[in-house]
C-alpha cells in the first residue's frame, strides 16, 4: 500500500524551485547591500506576500 509520499516530494521539488526563482527575482531588483540581504529572506516567504496580496485583492 502506497501512502502518497511520491506525490509530496514532487510538490516539494516544485515548492523548492519557486523559492529559488523568487530569490534570483527578489536579488535582480535590489539595489545595496542589505536589499541584497533582504532578498535572500523575501525569497523564502515570497508564499506569505502572495497570499497577503491575494486576500488585499479580494477586499477581505
Amino acid at each position: 500500500m502506497s501512502n502518497g509520499g511520491s506525490a509530496a516530494a514532487g510538490g516539494g521539488a516544485i515548492y523548492g524551485i519557486g523559492i529559488f526563482g523568487a530569490i534570483v527575482y527578489y536579488w535582480q531588483v535590489a539595489d545595496g547591500f542589505w536589499e541584497h540581504v533582504g532578498a535572500f529572506f523575501q525569497g523564502l516567504v515570497w508564499p506569505a506576500f502572495m497570499v497577503y496580496e491575494g486576500f488585499q485583492a479580494l477586499g477581505a
